[in-house]
């Protein structure tokens, strides 16, 4: 039986934190599924092809790993997928409480559907997707929290602001 796990989020941009727990999860799982959730109503910087095409640039050294945009129920994303697993990432104990809210609804919205949790990497605990927009915006250097990829695709959207 192949262990599948969807690894969902906005990934807006995706950051080597999340390419961290994908990295680590293919040790663990078969197969990994990076679900980016179209999300509108948190009006993403980039759109739903352009956040999956740089997960797709960012992800493409792995065989096991298969990257999908997603709208909808995530248990139903999941059961597509054939997946056994959500994967989630646990940044600070901050994360736990909405994290555990989560898994907790989609527990009761599929039953056989598991959460797992990861830690990042130490020096990757404190990034995250809307604190690189906010560096990028600045001006900051975002080399070493962003594959090259989404280092530009960031510096073109805000060079047009």
């Amino acid at each position: 039986m192949t262990k599948i796990a969807v690894y969902p989020g906005t990934f807006d941009p995706v950051t080597n934190g999340h390419a961290d727990l994908v990295r680590r999860a293919t040790h663990v799982f078969d197969k990994v599924v990076v679900g980016i959730a179209a999300s509108p109503q948190k009006e993403p910087l980039f759109g739903l092809d352009e956040r999956v095409s740089l997960a797709n640039a960012v992800f493409s050294e792995y065989q096991s790993v298969e990257v999908c945009g997603f709208n909808g129920l995530l248990v139903d994303f999941a059961r597509d997928h054939g997946a056994v697993a959500v994967l989630r990432g646990l940044r600070a104990v901050s994360d736990f409480e909405f994290e555990f809210q989560l898994a907790t609804m989609n527990r009761h919205l599929d039953p056989t559907l598991e959460s797992i949790f990861l830690t990042p990497a130490e020096q990757f605990s404190f990034i995250s997707s809307s604190i690189v927009r906010e560096v990028a915006l600045l001006g900051g250097d975002i080399s070493t929290f962003v594959h090259p990829n989404v280092e530009q695709a960031l510096k073109n959207k805000f060079s047009n602001k």
